[in-house]
């Protein structure tokens, strides 16, 4: 199977990985996550090439993540801001920096990585990013989740 048909697999994950999953286009969240909205800002931040950063806003643009709206006319200059269903994304990034921090620990240089430091505005602390139980409110973790097998991958095939 090739990366381009991985949407034609039933599966909320490869789904959401059709739509956003390359490393470039999660790094360009990472920094419109950030505040980032102009092209220029993406390519400095992630330092991918001018055609990697275009092809990938492009793609987040026709998977209705990002909104692309011009800001000048000579030349035509635009701008990208993140739509809801971007802004959701948030969490999964968040989750996947604080995963790294606490499994991988350094960068590729030998130095610790960074924490990312995150503070909740309400109560003005940093916090460790926990996924809760949207019923009961305790937390969810690999031990307390049970996922539903799909059929076709229970089906008996027939002999």
């Amino acid at each position: 199977m090739r990366w381009s048909e991985i949407d034609t697999i039933p599966c909320p994950v490869a789904q959401a990985m059709s739509a956003i999953g390359d490393t470039w286009s999660m790094l360009i969240l990472r920094d419109a996550l950030r505040g980032a909205t102009k092209f220029d800002e993406f390519q400095r931040a992630t330092g991918a090439s001018r055609a990697i950063v275009a092809d990938r806003l492009s793609h987040l643009v026709e998977h209705g993540v990002f909104e692309r709206s011009q800001y000048e006319n000579h030349p035509p200059r635009f701008e990208y801001r993140l739509t809801k269903r971007g802004r959701d994304l948030q969490p999964v990034l968040m989750m996947l920096s604080h995963w790294s921090e606490t499994h991988l620990g350094k960068s590729p240089a030998g130095k610790p990585l960074r924490l990312s430091g995150r503070r909740h505005t309400t109560c003005d602390h940093n916090f460790t990013p926990v996924i809760t139980c949207s019923h009961c409110g305790d937390p969810a973790t690999p031990d307390t989740i049970t996922y539903d097998v799909p059929r076709h991958l229970t089906a008996k095939k027939a002999t």
